[in-house]
């Protein structure tokens, strides 16, 4: 099934008090965070960029549910703000520590988020990943982390992800195989550059459609 891009248009809007407070204890605690720990893997995305993104498809038809996960989430700030929006949301990050940091961040918040520690890479998918090149930071080792989510890629109705420049195609081959038909992916490439995409059922010559997996 392939991916279509989604041409959404982003209004500067001025962000809902909460996101906002969120962003800035975020902001606050990462900067902190860096000053104190050497983790050269986490790079904070963009946290105002990623709200809108998410509200205007929160308000839109371009999402066929509510469930959303954050692949490498990192502080979990995106999350949180997915929570914000009312998605039902979820994030997965290899880093402990992170993981760690995202869960008190939320909890002091009150937001109703989940995060597994492991790999958002998914059972099985080692032969995918590994045959697009080899990584900086991505690793397949903590499969386990949807078995503690008690979901699968198919599952997610919008993903996020911030990926390093080495890992860009491979988390679209992921996504294309494993996420459902009619999920979004949203990735955040760095500056202002967000991009959307969407599987896509493709027709059989019987006019079914026909599943990837």
């Amino acid at each position: 099934m392939p991916l279509v891009d989604l041409d959404v248009p982003i209004l500067e809007e001025e962000l809902p008090a909460d996101a906002e407070r969120l962003i800035r204890e975020a902001d606050r605690r990462i900067a902190e965070f860096q000053n104190e720990r050497c983790l050269p893997a986490f790079v904070a995305s963009d946290f105002v960029g990623a709200y809108r993104i998410l509200r205007n498809l929160s308000e839109g038809v371009l999402i066929r549910g509510r469930r959303f996960c954050e692949w490498g989430s990192g502080f979990g700030v995106v999350t949180a703000l997915a929570a914000m929006l009312e998605f039902e949301a979820c994030g997965i990050e290899v880093e402990g520590i992170l993981v760690e940091e995202a869960r008190r961040l939320a909890d002091d918040f009150g937001l109703p988020v989940e995060f597994a520690h492991g790999s958002f890479v998914p059972p099985g998918a080692e032969e995918r990943v590994y045959a697009r090149g080899t990584y900086s930071w991505l690793t397949t080792e903590g499969d386990y982390a949807y078995d503690e989510l008690g979901l699968e890629p198919a599952d997610m109705d919008v993903i996020f992800a911030y990926p390093w420049p080495d890992e860009e195609a491979v988390v679209g081959v992921l996504f294309e195989h494993y996420a459902g038909p009619g999920a979004v992916l949203a990735t955040f490439h760095g500056g202002s550059d967000f991009r959307l995409r969407r599987k896509v059922a493709r027709r059989n010559g019987r006019g079914g459609s026909r599943n990837s997996r």
